[in-house]
């Protein structure tokens, strides 16, 4: 989207990015739990933030990143029940990007 600026006879572009933001029901560690991504304008690009509660109702925060063209979990020290299901993760963003017209 370009502005013009008619007082200074310029133009300047300015570029919208949209955030994302979806949840997705997901079977983990035998339960349907709910997994909320968000990927903010704000944040570097290829960064996905996850957020899912746990059986006591504490909410586990972790970010993906894309390395090689695959979403990957940043290192952190989570419950097994979550890496066991990147490969899922992967596969729901790029689900998600495809459906929101997000080049990959």
């Amino acid at each position: 989207m370009l502005y013009n600026n008619l007082s200074k006879g310029s133009l300047m572009q300015i570029q919208f990015i949209r955030n994302i933001q979806f949840t997705k029901l997901v079977k983990a560690d035998g339960r349907l739990r709910e997994f909320n991504f968000r990927k903010s304008n704000g944040l570097a690009e290829g960064l996905f933030t996850v957020d899912v509660s746990d059986d006591r109702g504490n909410r586990i925060v972790l970010r993906m990143q894309r390395e090689d063209g695959i979403w990957k979990i940043v290192k952190q020290q989570l419950p097994a029940w979550i890496w066991e299901n990147e490969s899922i993760f992967h596969n729901l963003i790029e689900e998600e990007l495809g459906s929101s017209g997000f080049s990959r």
